[in-house]
């Protein structure tokens, strides 16, 4: 609320008389639900623009830049573990 009222430099009591008025002509039961609309319609605005900005920087990004990130490295299909000596057939010593 503090962030409207510095953008449009008013001061404590006019934002009161201003808050009395919207209460007056909307009632108390339809507050919660403006409220809730402006919330949702400033969320989407966030989400809109946090995308336009990401579409903005990636656009603005070298062509090998994007084609690094988006490369991935190769999974081994080697399972990990304790290296074993090998005989000359290929298996491990058994004790």
């Amino acid at each position: 609320m503090s962030l409207i009222a510095s953008f449009m430099n008013l001061a404590g009591p006019d934002l009161i008389v201003i808050l009395l008025i919207i209460l007056v002509l909307f009632g108390a039961k339809k507050l919660p639900e403006l409220a809730r609309g402006m919330g949702q319609a400033v969320k989407e605005f966030q989400k809109a623009k946090d995308e336009f900005n990401d579409e903005l920087h990636k656009a603005g990004k070298p062509e090998t830049e994007i084609a690094k990130s988006e490369v991935k490295p190769a999974q081994s299909t080697v399972a990990r573990g304790e290296s074993q000596p090998a005989n000359s057939d290929g298996k491990a010593d058994q004790v």
